[in-house]
């Protein structure tokens, strides 16, 4: 007996055929679990990827429709693995605060970073804070504890964008000011 293709092992998932489901399981597990794999750098998310783009083609709905024409089902799968692997890295992205990257204020305060990472400077940085208008407040919170871009405060808080911004600066400049007050840091560009 001929081993059936790709296209006819899909058709049969269509009328829910759990043994055909089984075979293009066996057939591209490894082969989707290692491209999901280049994506994520993630062994956990891979196997999930993976798990998620059979789920897909079982239940019929998010996997879009093959069709022939269009090109190989091999590819048709490959992208369908693609695109979830891009969706799984956005939702369990972790927002981490790129200091370096941070539009241009890591031009205007070098060493930001560095001069707050002992604990004192922390809780310091913290008692600081709480002497802004509440506004400033806000913007340092999203910016650098929440990890917001500018664009994203803009948005979230339905403020135009050199709003933020200036509020950042200003936040920012009121901040160096009170922790070199207290003490709370030590300026090397004096």
């Amino acid at each position: 007996m001929n081993k059936p293709t790709d296209v006819e092992l899909y058709e049969r998932i269509q009328s829910r055929d759990k043994e055909a489901l089984e075979l293009l399981y066996d057939r591209y597990e490894k082969l989707l679990y290692s491209f999901a794999y280049r994506f994520t750098k993630d062994t956990q998310m891979a196997e999930e990827v993976m798990q998620d783009v059979f789920l897909k083609l079982w239940r019929g709905k998010g996997a879009g429709t093959y069709v022939r024409e269009r090109g190989k089902f091999s590819s048709w799968l490959l992208t369908i693995t693609r695109n979830g692997s891009i969706d799984l890295l956005r939702k369990k992205k972790v927002k981490e605060v790129e200091w370096h990257n941070r539009d241009s204020l890591h031009e205007d305060l070098p060493g930001v970073e560095k001069e707050i990472e002992d604990k004192e400077e922390r809780d310091a940085l913290r008692k600081a804070i709480h002497t802004l208008p509440d506004s400033q407040q806000r913007m340092i919170c999203l910016f650098y504890f929440q990890g917001m871009s500018q664009r994203e405060i803009a948005e979230k808080c339905d403020i135009p964008l050199g709003t933020v911004k200036g509020r950042v600066r200003l936040a920012l400049k009121k901040l160096r000011e009170n922790l070199e007050k207290e003490g709370g840091i030590d300026d090397e560009r004096s």
